[in-house]
């Protein structure tokens, strides 16, 4: 397959062939069809992550269809339409028995502790447990956008902010981020203002629900 890859941080990544990745036990094999740049990925490149392995291929923000499912999987098939949240869990240790995934002991991260979605395939691990489905109406653009910059945004304004309907909520900085929390904000029925230095920025946060 072709990938996006580093051999070095900080310094230019190449396209260049690579062995196709093959799905564990529990996991599946992604044809990629959409992928994000994220903030993330440049903190990976410039080596501040020590779970990154040179050398190396980014991105986590990703959707595409299932292209091969390893031996244990039962819920997903060839063909299906899928995207990952950022952190994959592993379904069993005490952080996700409590619902608490995003700190799973024993997680993965595609594009950090294994290579990620800058390539046409990207292997997943723990199917059953990380895979959502996305629907026939959904773009995979859209669809990639969920699993990191959408799930960043909600945590903040739903599960921290518990934004509720006619309450103001001010975003600070109307990128990937916080044209999502200004999405999120805005279909809870906040009246949400919009700050940043950039005009284009300001007119897609009205577009996608601020009121100012």
């Amino acid at each position: 397959m072709r990938a996006v890859v580093f051999e070095r941080y900080g310094e230019p990544a190449e396209v260049r062939e690579v062995a196709d990745p093959e799905p564990a036990e529990h996991g599946v094999v992604v044809r990629v069809e959409a992928t994000g740049l994220c903030r993330s990925d440049w903190h990976g490149w410039q080596g501040h992550d020590p779970d990154i392995a040179l050398p190396h291929v980014p991105g986590h923000e990703l959707a595409g269809t299932v292209e091969a499912v390893g031996a244990r999987v039962t819920g997903w098939r060839a063909g299906d339409r899928v995207t990952v949240p950022f952190v994959c869990a592993c379904g069993s240790c005490p952080a996700c028995a409590a619902g608490d995934q995003q700190v799973c002991e024993r997680q993965t991260q595609p594009g950090f502790t294994h290579w990620g979605s800058f390539a046409q395939y990207v292997a997943l691990d723990h199917a059953d447990v990380n895979l959502v489905a996305v629907p026939d109406g959904m773009s995979f653009a859209t669809a990639a956008s969920l699993g990191c910059r959408f799930a960043t945004a909600y945590r903040a304004v739903v599960q921290r902010g518990r934004v509720a309907a006619g309450e103001w909520v001010a975003v600070h900085g109307c990128g990937g981020v916080g044209l999502s929390a200004v999405m999120i904000a805005a279909a809870a029925g906040a009246r949400v203002v919009a700050v940043d230095v950039s005009p284009g920025a300001l007119d897609l946060a009205r577009r996608f629900g601020a009121a100012r």
